[in-house]
C-alpha cells in the first residue's frame, strides 16, 4: 500500500494530502486520496503514533505498511469531526435495524397483549353471561346502565378512530384531488432523493461533512421529514399493522430515512442503503393512471414490466456499488476495490444477461455472493421480462396515433369491411382524374392492421390517404380521427359474407356507435338486405334529408337487373354511367371501340345558366346536346314548400327557372361547366365547345342581380299561388283539369312543337273523364302511394304451377326468373326484382308476367314480400332442369334471369357462381322447333299474345318487337347475376377475354348478359360527391320507390293497398326507359345511314322522348352479314354517329295515358275478380272463341293509330 506523506510535502505520485497538517492514507495506487484506509492490526494507542510518524517523515510516503493501527477517514480543518478518523457506518445501519425490529417488537408484543386480553374477555364474558341467566330477572334494569355509558364511550372513541383512519385512507389512496397530489408529490420526491443519491454516489462511501454547509445534504434532509410524514398517514391508515411494517415501501423508508437524522447529529455522511430508493419506481404506472395517462392494459403491463425491471437492476447495482467500494468486514475491509456506481449497472446488466465481458467483476466476498443470487433471479427476470417488454412494444399499434386536421382541408372516415379489394375499388373511384380536384383527405379506421399489399396501397396514396387502427365502437378512437370534424363517415360492407343480415346488423350498430358520438355527422353506409333498411329509421339522429344515406345492395342490384328486363343492356348502361372510367381509345374498327367511347361517360350535375331561365326542358335539353356537346337528362324540382324531388325528362310543361340543377351525361367535369358558364349573347356563335368559357357579362348579370334583386314571388300562379325565383317552376301540376282548362292556364301556350301527335304523347294532357273511369272506389289497384300495381294477398298455392299445367299455358313475353335457393339460404329479396316490373307507369296489360322456377321451399320465404303483386307464378323445380324451363316457355321469353341465393356459401371464390354458371350454358346449349312459326301458318287466331305485331301487346307502348322465334337457346336474353368477377369468362364460350380483364371491359358485361355487385362500389363515392345521385339512380331503377313508401315497409313488411285519388294518380306520371326499334315506324328513315343527333332531336321535339343511347348488334360493323345475334351498349353517342337499321335506341319515354283505354276495362275487370284466382288472367292462355270474334274490331281500330306512332322495342 502506497502511503500519501502529510504535510505539505506529500508527493503527487502518491496523492499526498494538502497543507495544514491534516493526514490521509492511501490504500492502493488506484484508489482515490480521500478514501478510508484500515490496518489489520489497528490500537487505538498505535494510530496516533503512527499518523505522526507518517507527518514527521515524508519520505515513508513511498513505502508500504501493511499494518495500520487505525481507521482514518478524510477530514479537513472545516470539518472538525471525529479527530481519530474511525468510521460510523454502524451507527447508520443500527439507527435503522433498532427502527425497524423495535418497531416490529412492538407490533408483535401490541397483538400479544391484544390476544391475551381477548382471550380474558371472552372468558369474563361467558362467566356473566352464564350468572345473568342464573339471575335471570333478579337484576334490576339499573343495575345496567354503567355497562351501558361504558359501551357508548367505547363506540365514541372507536368512532373517533375510525374517521382519522378513513381520513388517512382517503388521503393515500389518490381518491379525491388532494390526495392525489400528495401521492403524485411522494413519488416524486422520491425520484429527487433518488437523483441525490446518483449524485453523492461519486464521493466516497463515508465521509466528513456539515449539515449547514451541505445543500444536498439539506434537501435530501427536507425530503425524509416529508417520507416520515408520509409513513405516519399510512401507518395510521393501515388496516394489519404487521403486514404494513414488512411492505416494500416500509422497508424503504426505514433504511434511508433514519440514517439522515444520524448524519445531521454525526456530521457525516454514509451512502449505505440510500438506493433502495430505487424501488419506488415500482409504483410508476399507478402514478401514471392516477393522472390518466395509462389508459389501455398493454401500455399498463409495459409499464409494469419496465418500471420493476429497472428498479430491481438500480437497487441490485447500489448495493454491489456499496460492498465493492467498502470491502469486507471479516478483511478489515482491505478487499475494497473503486468501482463507480454507473460502472456496477453496467456489471449487473452483463451479468442478468449472461455475456460477462469480465472487464469488471467483483472481487469482495459480499459482492460474488450477491452475485450468485442475483443471477439467480436476475436471469429468470432478464429472461422474461425482456421478451415481454419487446413483444408489447412490438405489438404497439403501428397506426395507434390520432389524425391532425390540416387547415382547409376536409376529411372523411372510412370504416366497416376494409380489404384490398374494396379499399383499392373505393380509392380507384374516388380519387379518379375525371373528378375535379379533390381536396379531401381519406381516413381508414379497422381495427385490424392492414396487410402488406394494403400497406403498400397506402403507402402509393399517402398524400391523401391516411390508415388509424381502431374500432368505430370505441369512443376514443372516434376521437382519434376527429369524428366530429369529419365532413362524412362511409361504412363498407362486406358484399360476400355468409350471414347478410349480421353484416347488416354490425353495420347498424356502427351508425349508432358513431351518431351517439356526433349526432350531426353525416354517414353513407352500405346494407346488404333491403329490409334491414327499416333499421336505420330507428336510429333517432339519421335523417336523410340531411345527406344520410344507406346503399342497399339488393334493393340496386335487382333494379338494375329488372330494368334490363324492360330494356335490355340498360343495367350496363347504368352500372358504366355511375362508375368513374377513364377513356381508352382503340384506333381499329371494333365493338369496343364505340363501347369504350361510351364507358368514358359519367353522370354529373350541374346549375344552369341563367341563358336558359324560362326555356322547356326539351328546348335547353336540344341545346345542350346540340351546342354544348352535353345530355341533360334531368333537373332538381324544389316545390312551394321547400322539399326537392327529381324530375327525370320532365316534358315541355316545366320552364326553367333561375338556379336549376341539371343532370348531365359527360366525360368529365370540365364539360359540364359549359352548361353554367353557356351566355346567349357570347357563345351564340361558338361552334366549338371546348370555347365557352366564362365571359364577362355573366358577371355584369350577377352583380346586377345582387344590385338589383327580384322579388322572391314575382312569378306567380292563380292556381298554385306564389312561386320562389330559385325553383324551376312547372306551369301545370297533373290534375284532373280538362285540356281546356289547363291550356287557359298556359300549360303548352309557348310551346313551339305543340302538334296533334305531341299532344296525345304529353302527360298532361289527360282526358278527364279517363281519371274519373281510374278512380274506382271499390277496387284497389294501386298500392297506397300510387307507385305501384297492386292485388290483394294470394295463397302462394294458388300461383303453383305444375309442370304440365304451365306446358299447358301458353306463355309468351314473360320474365322466367331462375332461382338457386333451400330452406337455409339467405333470402335476396325478390321485392326489389318485382317491384321495377309492377310499376304504376305501366299499363296492367303491359305487365309481364314473371314466373320463378326454383325451390319452393325458398319461393315460400319469399312469399311473404311478394304475394301483393299480379301476375306472379311460381313453378317448383329447378333450373337446371330442361323440363322445367320448356314448360315456361324460357324461348318465348322476354328475359331470362339467373339468380343464386347459396353464392356466399362456400369459401372458394371460383366455384360461388358454379350454379348460374351452369344454369347458363344449359339454357344456351337448348335446341326449339319452329312453333310459333308453325302456328303463324295456320292461324294467326292462336298466335300467342306478344307474337303478333299487330297485338295489343306489341304496341309502341309495349315496347317490344319480337323476332319471330327462336331456334336456339343462344338467342335467347338472358342476364346472369355473378358474386366473383373474373367468372364472367366462363359465361361465353366464343369470347376472348382473359381472366385478368377488368369486368367492364368483357363482352357478357358490354352486351348486358352479366351483372355483379361489384360495380356498385362507386356509388358510395358517388353519393358522397353528390348526393343526388343516388337518389336518381334509386328513381331510375326502383320504380319508383321514396322515402315515405320505405318508411310504410319497414313498418309493415308489405305494400298497402289503396284507393285511388287524383293524387295517386298523379304519381303514375312518370317516366320509364324503352327502346326504340328503327326497323320500321316514324323513325325508319333516319335507320339507314342516318345521324344519331338527328333523331334525337326528331324524338325530343315530336314526342318528348330523350334517348341517351344504342343497343347495337355486335358485328353491325362488319361488312359481311353475321349470324351473330349479341348486342352492346353504346351510351351516348355524339351527334354525328351513324345509325344502322337494327339498332335499339334507349329511350326515356312519356307516360302514355291513352294507351291504356282501349284494354282498360278488360284489364281492370279482370285485375279486380281474378286476382285471387290459381291461374291469373294475366296469364296469357289460348283465347276462347269469344274473345277471337272480338279481337279483330279492336285490332282494326288500334292499326290505325300504331300507324301514326312510332314503335318501341
Amino acid at each position: 500500500m502506497a502511503n500519501g506523506g502529510g504535510g505539505g510535502g506529500g508527493s503527487s505520485s502518491s496523492g499526498g494530502g494538502g497543507g495544514g497538517g491534516g493526514s490521509s492514507l492511501r490504500m492502493s495506487s488506484n484508489i482515490h486520496a480521500n478514501h478510508l484506509s484500515l490496518d489489520a492490526s489497528s490500537s487505538s494507542s498505535s494510530s496516533s503514533s503512527s499518523s505522526s510518524s507518517s507527518s514527521s517523515s515524508p519520505s515513508s510516503s513511498s513505502v508500504h505498511e501493511p499494518k495500520m493501527d487505525a481507521l482514518i477517514i478524510p477530514v479537513t480543518m472545516e470539518v472538525p469531526c471525529d479527530s481519530r478518523g474511525q468510521r460510523m457506518w454502524w451507527a447508520f445501519l443500527a439507527s435503522s435495524m433498532v427502527t425497524f425490529f423495535g418497531g416490529l417488537f412492538i407490533i408483535l408484543l401490541w397483538r400479544t397483549l391484544k390476544y391475551l386480553w381477548t382471550v380474558c374477555c371472552h372468558c369474563g364474558g361467558k362467566t356473566k353471561e352464564a350468572q345473568k341467566i342464573n339471575n335471570g330477572s333478579s337484576q334490576a334494569d339499573g343495575t345496567l346502565k354503567p355497562v351501558e355509558e361504558k359501551e357508548e364511550a367505547v363506540a365514541a372513541e372507536v368512532g373517533w378512530m375510525t374517521s382519522v383512519k378513513d381520513w388517512a385512507g382517503v388521503m393515500i389512496s389518490a381518491q379525491t384531488l388532494t390526495g392525489r397530489v400528495l401521492v403524485v408529490l411522494v413519488f416524486a420526491l422520491s425520484i429527487g432523493a433518488l437523483v441525490i443519491y446518483f449524485i453523492d454516489s461519486s464521493n466516497p462511501i463515508e465521509s466528513c461533512q456539515n449539515f449547514y454547509k451541505d445543500f444536498t445534504l439539506q434537501i435530501d434532509m427536507a425530503f425524509n421529514v416529508f417520507f416520515l410524514l408520509y409513513f405516519g398517514l399510512r401507518f395510521i391508515a393501515a388496516n394489519d399493522k404487521l403486514w404494513f411494517w414488512l411492505e416494500v415501501n416500509s422497508v424503504v423508508d426505514f433504511f434511508t430515512v433514519p440514517p439522515v437524522f444520524v448524519s445531521v447529529y454525526l456530521n457525516r455522511s454514509w451512502l449505505g442503503l440510500r438506493f433502495l430508493r430505487a424501488l419506488r419506481l415500482i409504483q410508476f404506472s399507478e402514478i401514471l393512471q392516477f393522472l390518466n395517462i395509462l389508459k389501455t392494459s398493454n401500455s399498463i403491463k409495459l409499464v409494469n414490466l419496465l418500471s420493476i425491471f429497472i428498479s430491481t437492476w438500480l437497487t441490485a447495482a447500489g448495493f454491489i456499488h456499496l460492498v465493492e467500494n467498502s470491502g469486507d468486514p471479516w478483511e478489515n475491509f482491505q478487499n475494497n476495490q473503486a468501482l463507480t456506481y454507473w460502472e456496477c449497472v453496467y456489471l449487473l446488466m452483463v451479468t442478468m444477461s449472461t455475456v460477462g465481458y469480465g472487464d469488471v467483476y467483483a472481487k469482495t466476498t459480499l459482492g460474488r455472493l450477491f452475485m450468485v443470487f442475483f443471477i439467480l433471479g436476475g436471469l429468470a427476470m432478464f429472461a422474461s421480462y425482456v421478451p415481454e417488454i419487446i413483444e408489447l412494444i412490438g405489438n404497439r399499434k403501428k397506426y395507434g396515433g390520432s389524425y391532425s386536421a390540416v387547415s382547409g382541408r376536409k376529411h372523411i372516415v372510412v370504416c366497416g369491411h376494409i380489404t384490398l379489394e374494396s379499399v383499392s375499388n373505393f380509392l380507384k373511384d374516388f380519387l379518379h382524374k375525371d373528378r375535379d380536384d379533390v381536396n379531401v383527405e381519406i381516413v381508414f379506421l379497422h381495427n385490424i392492421s392492414p396487410n402488406l399489399e394494403l400497406e403498400a396501397l397506402f403507402k402509393r396514396h399517402f398524400t391523401q390517404v391516411e390508415f388509424y387502427q381502431g374500432s368505430v365502437l370505441n369512443p376514443h378512437d372516434l376521437a382519434r380521427v376527429k369524428i366530429e370534424s369529419a365532413d362524412a363517415c362511409l361504412i363498407l360492407a362486406n358484399k360476400y359474407c355468409a350471414d347478410p343480415d349480421a353484416e347488416d346488423a354490425s353495420n347498424i350498430m356502427r351508425v349508432i356507435s358513431i351518431k351517439n358520438y356526433h349526432p350531426k355527422i353525416r354517414i353513407i353506409t352500405q346494407m346488404l338486405q333491403y329490409h334491414n333498411k327499416a333499421h336505420l329509421l330507428n336510429i333517432p339522429s339519421w335523417n336523410w334529408k340531411e345527406g344520410d344515406d344507406a346503399i342497399c345492395l339488393a334493393e340496386l342490384k335487382l333494379g338494375f337487373i329488372a330494368q334490363s328486363c324492360l330494356a335490355q343492356g340498360l343495367s350496363t348502361m347504368l352500372a358504366n354511367l355511375f362508375s368513374m372510367r377513364s377513356f381508352i381509345k382503340i384506333e381499329e374498327d371494333t365493338w369496343q371501340k364505340y363501347y369504350l367511347e361510351g364507358v368514358s361517360n359519367e353522370m354529373y350535375t350541374e346549375y344552369l345558366s341563367s341563358a336558359f331561365v324560362g326555356l322547356s326542358f326539351p328546348t335547353v335539353c336540344e341545346l345542350c346536346f346540340v351546342k354544348l356537346k352535353l345530355l341533360m337528362i334531368a333537373i332538381e324540382y324544389k316545390s312551394a314548400n321547400r322539399e326537392s324531388r327529381i324530375l327525370i325528362n320532365p316534358g315541355n310543361h316545366l320552364k326553367i327557372q333561375e338556379g336549376t340543377l341539371g343532370f348531365f351525361i359527360a366525360s368529365d367535369a370540365k364539360e359540364v361547366k359549359r352548361a353554367f358558364f353557356y351566355c346567349k349573347a357570347c357563345h351564340d356563335d361558338i361552334t366549338d365547345p371546348k370555347r365557352i368559357k366564362k365571359c364577362g357579362c355573366k358577371r355584369l348579370k350577377v352583380a346586377a342581380r345582387s344590385r338589383y334583386p327580384k322579388d322572391p314571388f314575382e312569378f306567380k300562379d292563380t292556381t298554385h299561388g306564389p312561386r320562389l325565383v330559385a325553383e324551376p317552376v312547372e306551369d301545370e301540376q297533373p290534375s284532373t283539369l280538362s285540356p281546356q282548362k289547363k291550356q287557359r292556364n298556359g300549360g303548352m301556350r309557348n310551346s313551339p312543337s305543340s302538334s296533334p301527335k305531341l299532344m296525345r304523347h304529353d302527360p298532361l294532357l289527360i282526358p278527364g273523364n279517363d281519371q274519373i273511369d281510374n278512380m274506382d272506389s271499390n277496387v284497389k289497384k294501386y298500392d297506397s302511394t300510387g307507385m305501384f300495381h297492386w292485388c290483394a294477398p294470394k295463397e302462394i298455392e294458388k300461383v303453383i304451377l305444375t309442370r304440365s299445367e304451365a306446358a299447358m299455358t301458353v306463355l309468351s313475353g314473360h320474365v322466367v326468373v331462375c332461382i338457386f335457393g333451400d330452406v337455409s339460404s339467405a333470402l335476396i329479396g325478390l321485392r326489389n326484382l318485382v317491384m321495377p316490373l309492377r310499376a304504376s307507369n305501366f299499363h296492367y296489360h303491359e305487365l309481364k308476367h314473371i314466373v320463378f322456377v326454383g325451390s319452393i321451399e325458398y319461393l315460400k320465404r319469399e312469399w311473404e314480400t311478394l304475394h301483393n303483386f299480379p301476375k306472379v307464378s311460381i313453378l317448383p323445380g329447378t333450373p337446371l332442369s330442361r323440363a322445367d324451363l320448356r314448360a315456361v316457355n324460357i324461348n318465348l321469353c322476354d328475359m331470362c334471369v339467373i339468380l343464386s341465393a347459396n353464392q356466399n356459401n362456400i369459401d372458394d371464390t371460383s366455384l360461388q357462381d358454379k350454379e348460374c354458371i351452369l344454369a347458363s350454358l344449359n339454357i344456351k346449349s337448348m335446341q326449339f322447333d319452329d312453333s310459333i312459326g308453325v302456328l303463324q301458318a295456320n292461324s294467326q287466331g292462336f298466335t300467342p299474345p306478344g307474337m303478333d305485331r299487330s297485338s295489343p301487346d306489341n304496341s309502341p307502348v309495349h315496347g317490344m318487337l319480337r323476332q319471330p322465334s327462336i331456334t336456339t337457346g343462344v338467342n335467347i336474353p338472358i342476364i346472369t347475376e355473378l358474386v366473383n368477377d373474373t367468372n364472367v369468362q366462363f359465361l361465353d364460350q366464343d369470347d376472348d377475354d382473359d381472366p385478368d380483364t377488368e369486368l367492364y371491359l368483357t363482352q357478357p358485361f358490354a352486351c348486358g348478359t352479366a351483372f355483379a355487385v361489384s360495380v356498385l362500389d362507386s356509388l358510395m363515392s358517388a353519393t358522397y360527391f353528390n348526393d343526388n345521385i343516388l337518389t336518381l339512380i334509386r328513381t331510375l331503377v326502383t320504380g319508383g320507390a321514396t322515402p315515405e313508401l320505405e318508411a310504410l315497409i319497414a313498418e309493415e313488411n308489405a305494400l298497402r293497398g289503396g284507393y285511388s285519388t287524383p293524387q295517386t294518380l298523379a304519381n303514375r306520371d312518370r317516366c320509364r326507359v324503352a327502346q326504340l326499334a328503327l326497323l320500321d315506324g316514324p323513325f325508319a328513315d333516319l335507320g339507314d345511314g342516318g345521324c344519331y343527333g338527328d333523331l334525337f332531336c326528331k324524338a325530343l321535339k315530336t314526342y318528348n322522348m330523350l334517348c341517351f343511347g344504342i343497343y347495337r348488334l355486335r358485328d353491325a360493323h362488319l361488312s359481311t352479314p353475321s349470324q351473330c345475334t349479341k348486342r352492346y351498349v353504346i351510351t351516348n353517342p355524339p351527334y354525328e354517329f351513324e345509325l344502322v337499321p337494327t339498332d335499339l335506341i334507349f329511350c326515356l319515354m312519356q307516360f302514355d295515358h291513352n294507351a291504356g283505354q282501349s284494354r282498360a276495362s278488360l284489364s281492370h275487370s279482370s285485375h279486380s275478380s281474378q286476382s285471387s284466382s290459381k291461374k291469373s288472367s294475366s296469364v296469357h292462355s289460348i283465347p276462347s272463341t269469344a274473345n277471337r270474334q272480338n279481337r279483330p274490331k279492336s285490332r282494326e281500330s288500334r292499326d290505325k293509330q300504331n300507324r301514326k306512332e312510332m314503335v318501341y322495342r
